[in-house]
């Protein structure tokens, strides 16, 4: 495999086989140089500053689409390249999310497998999450947790929890966490792990004074076929880097994107 073509970070075959066989890595390094870092922390605080009132800052789902901005970092050869070493040189932008937990009052995120929502939209659950630390994440503030090994077990079962206190109201069952493998994902602010679609992972409430904030961003190979009336009926997608091998429709990085809008 060879290195990542323009970025400092090296990802090295070791690297890879780990994520391939535990479901996750944590980079130590910078994504980001300093300055570019900075320019989306900045862009996320008036985003965060321009939130509607009484609406959940861990919320705060697909911004890409109303600010176009973001794919400065979305489509960025930092990240591209770094997500190439993983899932090859074709890649889609699947989607993004900034999830911010306040300080205090931050919601707990339930164990779940993201790819236990995206299953009926997409044809292979083969999607890779960078989640980018835009503030330290620490055991005390909520860190992402992760269930180590468990990409490979297919879909768990669910029941319902309370969603005035959990960013959402479903999470895996009790008896199907091994709390045994679960690993604290600790990042300081520019850092970032990744993890696959079927890895059970979630976090506790930010009960302490500092905010805990990250940024999604998902990708996915090109192979893997958007199964919906289209992405521009309710979500679209992007062609990041390579060629298209499944088929999809891709949306427009230059324009605002509504649904059943083109």
């Amino acid at each position: 495999m060879s290195a990542i073509r323009s970025h400092p970070l090296q990802v090295s075959d070791a690297d890879v086989q780990f994520y391939r066989d535990h479901g996750y890595f944590v980079c130590q390094h910078p994504l980001f140089p300093q300055k570019k870092f900075q320019q989306l922390q900045a862009l996320f605080e008036n985003l965060l500053a321009e939130l509607p009132e009484g609406k959940r800052p861990e919320a705060m789902d697909v911004p890409h689409f109303a600010h176009p901005e973001l794919f400065e970092w979305l489509l960025s050869a930092e990240v591209l390249d770094f997500v190439e070493a993983f899932i090859g040189p074709d890649i889609v932008l699947w989607s993004s999310h900034f999830i911010s937990k306040p300080p205090g009052d931050g919601k707990r995120v339930p164990w779940h497998e993201d790819s236990a929502y995206w299953a009926p939209r997409l044809s292979e659950q083969e999607v890779l999450t960078v989640w980018l630390a835009i503030d330290d994440s620490t055991r005390e503030n909520g860190c992402m947790r992760v269930v180590s090994d468990t990409h490979t077990h297919g879909f768990s079962d669910y029941v319902n929890v309370d969603s005035k206190t959990h960013v959402f109201g479903r999470e895996i069952v009790p008896e199907q966490v091994d709390e045994s493998r679960v690993v604290d994902l600790e990042l300081k602010a520019g850092q970032c792990h990744i993890h696959h679609a079927k890895m059970v992972h979630g976090s506790n409430p930010n009960t302490s004074p500092m905010r805990r904030c990250g940024y999604t961003m998902r990708y996915m190979p090109a192979w893997v076929e958007v199964l919906s009336d289209g992405p521009h009926a309710a979500h679209a997608v992007y062609l990041a880097r390579g060629e298209d091998r499944a088929g999809n429709e891709y949306g427009d990085p230059t324009v605002r994107f509504a649904p059943g809008i083109r």
